[in-house]
């Protein structure tokens, strides 16, 4: 029994680097794209601006640090996830659909629960601070 082969001419991103190059083009645009068209993305972003170098002064450590970046990172993905449902969505069609209101909804709540994350452990981190400093812990 022989192995079948992969067609890779109906590979669109192609192989190897070529498509990890590809691949980073397309990232690059679609970051572009957040930034240029959903205002929501620039809000968080700017909140990055704030968060990131309050992140250095509220860590305890390395991975405190990690642990505060990976929930705004989070925060981005999800953004960046429910921005591209609701495009899509608006793509099929912008008339009212029960479907495409339900997608676009259960998108929002993502973005909602990664920003609970966020609230949740950075209030975590500037209680831990705030004890620290005052001397209790």
């Amino acid at each position: 029994m022989t192995k079948p082969e992969i067609n890779l001419v109906n590979k669109p991103n192609g192989i190897g680097i070529g498509r990890i190059l590809k691949a980073t083009k397309c990232s690059i645009k679609g970051f572009k794209a957040a930034f240029k068209e959903e205002s929501a993305f620039r809000n968080e972003l700017a909140l990055g601006l704030v968060l990131l170098p309050l992140s250095f002064w509220l860590a305890q450590s390395l991975q405190h640090w990690v642990i505060l970046i990976i929930s705004f990172l989070l925060l981005l993905i999800v953004e960046l996830l429910n921005s591209a449902i609701e495009a899509l969505t608006d793509r099929v069609g912008v008339e009212y659909h029960v479907l495409s209101g339900r997608a676009k909804d259960i998108a929002s709540a993502a973005v909602t629960l990664a920003l609970i994350v966020l609230f949740i452990v950075w209030a975590v981190a500037g209680y831990e601070k705030i004890i620290t400093l005052i001397g209790i812990g």
